[in-house]
């Protein structure tokens, strides 16, 4: 999920038009978490679709083979459906908790980036993601993965019955330390998708991946990070480990 804030190198007379596309963006996407049942179901399957379709130009430029294509639509399809899962199936509060965290990422890279600057991760697919980005992602990702554990831990408590001012689950370092590296993980992934559909767009030879989203690109633009999270979340939920 590449954020509004992440692309600022564009025109500054496109600004208030992506501000606008993202608020609007983000409000739709909370209403539908928020109402779930049907309504999620129907966001999700739209949304999924829209980069289905979005990919299948990518791929289409990309090659001219059919059986080639056949096989990077699999692939795409079985990532679509993975994220899906993970989107419909996990509590809610873990659906929460991964937009807020690739959200995270996207900002805290940004800001790094620009402020620090330094070597490039992969110039020849994405020119702009440095190192200093990619920890600074990290950090802000796992910094809101450490509040919503605490957060949640002290609420559970309250629901629970519990003492007031004592959290559900001890917090000691090691908790700490677990909840700071699965949210600098989850950092990772969000870059990782990042950098596979920048990858694709270079091979098809275009900037975005569609045009649907004023001053933004495509879908596929849009949600890129939050795919391979939402497909961890997917794999949790097959494997019922959530």
């Amino acid at each position: 999920m590449t954020t509004t804030i992440a692309d600022t190198s564009g025109k500054k007379s496109d600004l208030g038009v992506r501000l606008a596309s993202g608020v609007v963006m983000i409000g739709i996407a909370v209403a539908a978490l928020a109402l779930g049942g049907p309504v999620l179901f129907a966001f999700v399957a739209a949304i999924l679709l829209a980069v289905l379709w979005e990919a299948w130009g990518l791929v289409r430029r990309i090659t001219g083979n059919i059986l080639a294509r056949l096989a990077w639509m699999i692939a795409l399809l079985a990532y679509a459906l993975g994220a899906a899962a993970g989107l419909l199936g996990a509590p809610r509060g873990l659906c929460w908790l991964a937009i807020a965290c690739v959200i995270a990422t996207d900002t805290g890279a940004y800001f790094a980036g620009r402020a620090i600057g330094g070597p490039k991760i992969a110039p020849s697919i994405s020119p702009s993601k440095t190192w200093a980005g990619l920890c600074g992602g990290m950090a802000a990702s796992a910094l809101i993965a450490l509040i919503f554990f605490v957060t949640l831990s002290y609420v559970l408590s309250g629901m629970d019955g519990g003492e007031f001012g004592r959290p559900y689950v001890e917090i000691s370092t090691s908790v700490i330390a677990m909840t700071l590296g699965i949210g600098a993980f989850v950092a990772i992934l969000a870059q990782a998708g990042d950098f596979f559909e920048s990858w694709m767009k270079r091979r098809a030879g275009v900037k975005d991946s569609g045009r649907l989203i004023p001053g933004h690109g495509g879908v596929f633009d849009r949600i890129d990070g939050l795919l391979p999270v939402a497909c961890l979340l997917g794999l949790l939920v097959l494997g019922k480990w959530v």
